[in-house]
């Protein structure tokens, strides 16, 4: 177990050298990760027969029990992920962005919406001022996105196809113009909700990586030295 352990965690440096590993040929990116996920759970089952399927006495032994199987689960949960929300993003939605650029690209359709908006008629504009803009401020996380990436936009746009039916044609031509600009900030408040899913997960699986490993050596030492 403690070898399998130790070799998984060599994968987080795999990913810093990738320069140095394709050089020498010590393996590709998916073999690595393939080792690094059936490794953690033949390194989880050589733990639990260690420990006889129970949980451990002792604070460290505890602890060691208990991070390993966070680990291994949520390096699970991670790796279907990654491949379920790139999946998700490509086909539900006709916007590609890099997460780190979202909050800027959101201002960008904040400021041109409200240039629209203002020379738009006066329904159109208090609509626009008491139910869009406040929308358009900054980035929003929402559930549904993990439920219906394309049903929770869709759902978003019915007032602008009942405001389109009071207007004239010249005012439509502008108010189809603001449903783009606020279908593309829905689009880009996707990205930030799924991809700042992806971001989470490294927090909630590194730390108790770095942890667990700290702890395996103190539990070897003390197995040696004791």
């Amino acid at each position: 177990a403690t070898v399998l352990m130790v070799a998984d965690a060599l994968y987080g440096l795999r990913r810093r050298t990738r320069a140095f590993v394709s050089r020498h040929g010590l393996g590709t990116t998916h073999s690595w990760l393939q080792f690094h996920v059936y490794g953690a759970a033949l390194a989880l089952l050589f733990m639990l027969m260690h420990t006889g399927f129970r949980l451990p006495s002792g604070t460290v032994n505890f602890w060691l029990w208990v991070l390993t199987l966070w680990v291994t689960i949520s390096g699970m949960a991670g790796v279907l992920l990654q491949k379920w929300i790139p999946r998700t993003l490509s086909s539900g939605l006709t916007t590609e962005v890099i997460y780190e650029r979202i909050p800027e690209l959101t201002q960008q359709l904040s400021r041109r919406a409200a240039g629209l908006a203002d020379t738009c008629e006066a329904p159109v504009r208090n609509y626009f001022e008491d139910r869009i803009s406040p929308l358009l401020s900054k980035p929003k996380s929402r559930l549904i996105y993990f439920l219906d990436i394309t049903g929770g936009i869709r759902s978003q746009l019915n007032d602008f196809q009942f405001l389109k039916e009071i207007l004239s044609p010249e005012e439509r031509l502008r108010v189809d113009e603001l449903e783009g600009l606020y279908k593309t900030k829905l689009e880009l408040d996707a990205h930030y909700t799924l991809q700042g899913a992806l971001r989470s997960w490294l927090v909630v699986h590194v730390p108790p990586s770095v942890v667990l490993m700290m702890l395996l050596g103190w539990h070897l030492f003390s197995a040696w030295y004791y």
